[in-house]
């Protein structure tokens, strides 16, 4: 492990970084003025949360030690993506982004914002049976000669670190912004029995790289390399590691939020059924009894 003065001093400016903070933060700081003159007060901890726990591990993961670092080291470079892809959205999703925006836009914007989340592909990432399948894709990619263009390629690093956060919130928030992605409690049923199935498949990329005997990417040095650098062997076997643990440990949360969800939907669910008269209920049982048509 490097030293903690390289790991504290080691900076760097990233313009993708630096664009996609300045967005953000432009966005979620207009969305709260809005709200404001519609006369929504917005939870002061909320924006804290955004801009400080959210972008301000963005800003770390990929302007700080990981950022300078991971062209060289793997195990570098997977700490910033996995933590990109599983931690820095559910810290964003804590300013519920969404539900700023609902209480700023006018009533065109929220129209547009609802097609958006419902289009096709928003709903398949959206979900626990599509998100596993793209985290998949992503750390496969690990595995092959191509993690080497991910680590090293300015172009393929200016798109991980946009897209992967974006990818990792559009896995998160329909589990925090629980009223813009409401589902029946028999459909979160599934969702949290694949959760369990995702939790081996998470562990699939990171166990190959550990227990693999040969450098996989096939890169055996790298240029001026410090005293602490690790081969390239222990490099991946490291990398490896973390990120069989980082997938692990990021589950268990998920796994908790997913049950406080399924919890709210069935007692949303069983609210309905309270407010139905006698003769409501008698009919919905007489339906179920005929069976579809």
């Amino acid at each position: 492990m490097p030293p903690l003065e390289i790991l504290m001093s080691s900076w760097q400016l990233d313009w993708a970084a630096t664009a996609f903070v300045v967005v953000a933060g432009v966005l979620y700081g207009w969305g709260m003025r809005s709200a404001a003159r519609r006369g929504q007060d917005w939870p002061v901890w909320r924006a804290v949360a955004f801009y400080v726990l959210g972008l301000g591990s963005f800003v770390v993961l990929t302007c700080g030690f990981t950022g300078v670092y991971g062209a060289q080291q793997r195990w570098a470079f997977t700490i910033k993506i996995s933590m990109l892809l599983f931690v820095v959205p559910l810290l964003i999703g804590l300013g519920k982004p969404l539900t700023l925006a609902r209480a700023a836009l006018p009533a065109k914007g929220i129209g547009t914002l609802n097609t958006v989340l419902a289009s096709r592909p928003v709903r398949f990432v959206s979900n626990s049976f599509g998100a596993p399948l793209l985290g998949l894709v992503l750390f496969s990619t690990f595995l092959t000669p191509m993690f080497y263009t991910l680590r090293t390629d300015p172009v393929a690093g200016a798109l991980l670190t946009l897209g992967v956060p974006l990818l990792g919130m559009l896995m998160a928030l329909p589990i925090i912004e629980e009223s813009d992605f409401q589902r029946s409690s028999a459909y979160l049923t599934l969702e949290f029995m694949f959760v369990f199935i995702e939790l081996l498949i998470d562990a699939i990329p990171g166990i190959l790289l550990s227990l693999n005997g040969q450098v996989l990417d096939h890169v055996m040095s790298v240029p001026n390399p410090q005293w602490w650098f690790r081969d390239a062997f222990q490099d991946q076997q490291f990398a490896g590691n973390l990120l069989w643990f980082i997938c692990e440990v990021v589950d268990l949360p998920l796994i908790i939020l997913m049950f406080v969800r399924f919890s709210r939907s069935d007692k949303r669910e069983a609210g309905v059924f309270d407010e139905l008269t006698d003769e409501q209920l008698s009919e919905l049982h007489r339906q179920h009894l005929r069976g579809p048509h």
